[in-house]
């Protein structure tokens, strides 16, 4: 674990305030390119179990908690591969000496037989440049992750693809800097974590007015010994993140169920599970807290959290229950059972 002393910490904020002011100067002055001819360890590591990805397909009747249509068949054997994620990350200021968790996180998504590149954040805007020549050459799906003013960098980026319509797949800001821009309407997944308060990051970025995608906002500020210099090299973040990345281009945006936003603070000793965003649900006769938690594989907390509900609150039935999911690949969706029924 990294340690810093007041003198290296002033000496961050002071050069994350010039960098930050320097790329958002540039990111002002320079237009977007259009049509130009294209050219040539903190946390141990969290399992994801598949089971509990079933609650994307969650349905919004009430007194039922099966999906209310048949799941859509999965894509025969011959079909081609879709097309594999294009990852752009990004490190903060002075990311190579605070920034490296990035490296590692990029090393891990090759490893995964993805294309991934990591930058620093001041070249955010000629990387974007590059990644709209190569999507107008050969579109794919596109991911950004950056932490503190790469996560700036990233929304950035993703303004910048927005100007020409090009989607992306996935935003993951990494304790991003505090002066972030809204989360714009042509992503389809967003998620924060970040460490709120914190002096160096601690950025809280809310979507647009009439975002449609899934948005999912973690504070870890609860938990031991994360810091901003740290928060980036942690285990459990990258294999959650990676397992996403690995089946983006076969999960479905569009997800049964309206799409709720997440927004949580991850008590000090639970688990950091990734959700993508939240489906409503609607109690039947006798349900509690703690069965739906149980039902749906989700800890007790998340519940009481995202609905303000305390633990032992009578619900009342069809009463409507927002629970965390994951969006998960179509094929494993439909291998994976239902919650179970009572």
């Amino acid at each position: 674990m990294y340690t810093m002393q007041p003198v290296q910490t002033a000496s961050c904020v002071a050069a994350a305030i010039l960098a930050g002011c320097t790329l958002c100067a540039a990111l002002e002055r320079t237009p977007a390119a259009s049509g130009a001819p294209p050219r040539e360890p903190v946390g141990a590591i969290l399992d994801i179990n598949p089971a509990s990805a079933a609650t994307g397909s969650l349905g919004k009747a009430p007194a039922t908690y099966a999906p209310a249509v048949p799941l859509p068949p999965a894509p025969p054997a011959a079909a081609v591969p879709a097309e594999p994620v294009r990852t752009y990350l990004f490190r903060g200021a002075l990311g190579l000496i605070f920034s490296r968790g990035m490296d590692r996180l990029t090393e891990r998504v090759v490893q995964a037989g993805l294309p991934a590149k990591v930058n620093e954040f001041t070249v955010c805007r000629y990387i974007a440049e590059e990644a709209i020549r190569d999507y107008r050459q050969k579109p794919a799906p596109i991911a950004l992750i950056g932490h503190s003013m790469g996560g700036l960098c990233a929304l950035k980026f993703a303004e910048m693809l927005q100007a020409e319509n090009i989607p992306v797949s996935l935003v993951v800001t990494i304790d991003p800097a505090h002066l972030m821009p809204k989360v714009p309407l042509n992503v389809e997944r967003y998620i924060n974590i970040y460490l709120a308060h914190d002096v160096l990051g601690g950025g809280d970025a809310r979507p647009e007015n009439g975002y449609q995608g899934h948005y999912a906002s973690f504070d870890l500020s609860k938990q031991a010994g994360v810091l901003h210099v740290n928060i980036e090299k942690m285990n459990t973040l990258h294999a959650q993140i990676v397992a996403k990345l690995r089946d983006l281009a076969a999960t479905p945006a569009k997800a049964e169920g309206e799409g709720v936003p997440l927004r949580y603070t991850v008590p000090r000793d639970a688990a950091i599970e990734l959700w993508d965003s939240g489906v409503p649900v609607y109690v039947r006769a006798g349900d509690t807290l703690q069965t739906l938690a149980a039902s749906f594989r989700v800890p007790l907390w998340s519940l009481m959290q995202v609905n303000n509900v305390p633990e032992n609150a009578a619900l009342a039935a069809n009463q409507r229950i927002v629970v965390p999911r994951h969006l998960v690949p179509l094929a494993a969706l439909s291998q994976s059972p239902p919650p179970p029924g009572r």
